[in-house]
């Protein structure tokens, strides 16, 4: 029997799944837990990288390095054609996701050796109205898989992964829609589910339409830390005597995961200490010269994206900062849905568009299945609502099921 797994390379976390017995599961990457973090941090002194929960340690631990997170943000951008310094060294962008795609495949080795067959999960658009960067960016991933050793790659939507994983547990046939809030896309598909569907071998007809937009849990993390965060450090604060407000960029690249690197990098610091002898409020420029200078963005980021799932579960809360830029920020509930009103309209707006591309009205759907990362935001949660009133909605593993259903995928292609 050929042996097969699914890779959903996430742009937050990430997962590799197996079939056992019939039955997909996720295994375990990182010690006991079956997701990792999609992140590497590089020693400066070239030692090997480190991945996930160990990366991320290793930079709050105060290791001097470099942190990349959100990889899957550089595919479809400019960014995977160019290098960047990490360490005593350049590498591709193609090269650093081709070492956290190496870890994951010694994983999967440690567990299920010799797999060469593989389906990888990707969003519907990895760019958004540009079909030859939406292709590149799906040819970059399939030679990182070819290079480390699966001679059969095939791609699946995640809408349509987590629809496979959602219908293991249907009892009846039903229309579900799929929203897939993820850390860098938002993707939703129509299927027809039910027990009988589930051993076809084609299921092409029974998906009635997929779409996707590049917004996700990362653009709501950016939103939050300009809103809330950034003024503490000079965002729209005043130089030139006061009739120029402080440059927008600096503030747009700490706030964005996958940019962060690029205020440390060039002029960065020596612009802003020249910026600062004609600042109207120079204490300001002090915090954002020091986090540059001490490389503590990443630090902030994930300080803003724990107040963001705080924010899920109560009305207030602080975005604890003191010990970084000597001075916590507080953020509520109202001001978060106020910040990121724009992209979770794009997310009704994508909705809408995905059941009329079905042919389908809101009432003909069964159940709404709500899965990624950012699905339980309730303002996203209200928005899906007001889409589909009065429809049914689940939530299952929002972190795997991706990967679960990506390996039965997998085990009906090449099974």
């Amino acid at each position: 029997m050929v042996q097969v797994c699914g890779i959903d390379f996430g742009t937050s976390n990430s997962t590799v799944s197996i079939l056992s017995g019939g039955v997909s599961r996720l295994i375990a990457l990182e010690g006991a837990a079956v997701t990792i973090p999609s992140a590497v941090f590089w020693d400066s002194d070239g030692a090997a990288p480190e991945f996930g929960r160990a990366a991320i340690a290793a930079y709050t631990g105060g290791e001097d390095g470099r942190l990349m997170r959100g990889l899957k943000s550089a595919l479809g951008s400019a960014l995977i054609h160019e290098k960047t310094r990490v360490g005593n060294r350049a590498l591709a962008f193609t090269d650093i996701l081709g070492r956290f795609f190496g870890h994951l495949r010694r994983q999967l080795d440690a567990v299920q050796p010799g797999t060469r067959h593989v389906v990888l999960g990707r969003p519907v658009h990895f760019v958004d109205d540009d079909a030859a960067g939406d292709q590149a960016a799906q040819d970059v991933l399939e030679a990182i898989a070819h290079k480390f050793g699966f001679d059969h790659v095939a791609f699946q939507f995640e809408p349509i992964a987590a629809a496979l994983h959602y219908e293991q547990s249907v009892e009846a046939e039903e229309l579900v829609l799929i929203v897939d809030i993820g850390g860098g896309t938002s993707d939703f598909s129509v299927l027809r589910v039910g027990p009988a569907r589930r051993g076809l071998p084609d299921r092409d007809n029974d998906i009635l339409a997929s779409h996707g937009i590049r917004v996700g849990g990362t653009d709501f993390d950016r939103l939050l830390s300009l809103g809330q965060v950034m003024p503490a450090l000079g965002l729209g604060s005043m130089i030139n005597k006061g009739k120029t407000p402080m440059p927008l960029h600096y503030y747009h690249d700490l706030a964005t995961w996958h940019r962060i690197n690029m205020v440390y990098a060039g002029r960065a610091l020596l612009e802003v200490k020249q910026i600062r002898f004609d600042a109207a409020e120079p204490d300001l420029l002090d915090r954002l010269i020091g986090v540059i200078e001490e490389k503590q963005g990443h630090n902030i980021a994930m300080a803003v994206e724990v107040a963001k799932i705080e924010l899920s579960e109560t009305l207030a809360t602080p975005i604890r900062l003191a010990d970084i830029i000597g001075v916590d920020t507080g953020a509520s509930r109202a001001m978060f849905d106020a910040a990121v009103a724009k992209p979770v309209t794009r997310i009704a707006g994508a909705i809408a568009h995905v059941l009329s591309d079905a042919g389908v009205g809101a009432d003909q759907i069964g159940t709404v299945f709500m899965t990624g990362g950012s699905s339980s935001l309730p303002v996203v949660q209200a928005a899906v609502a007001a889409c589909l009133p009065g429809v049914r909605v689940a939530t299952g593993d929002v972190l795997g099921s991706v990967g679960t259903g990506l390996a039965l995928d997998a085990a009906r292609r090449f099974g």
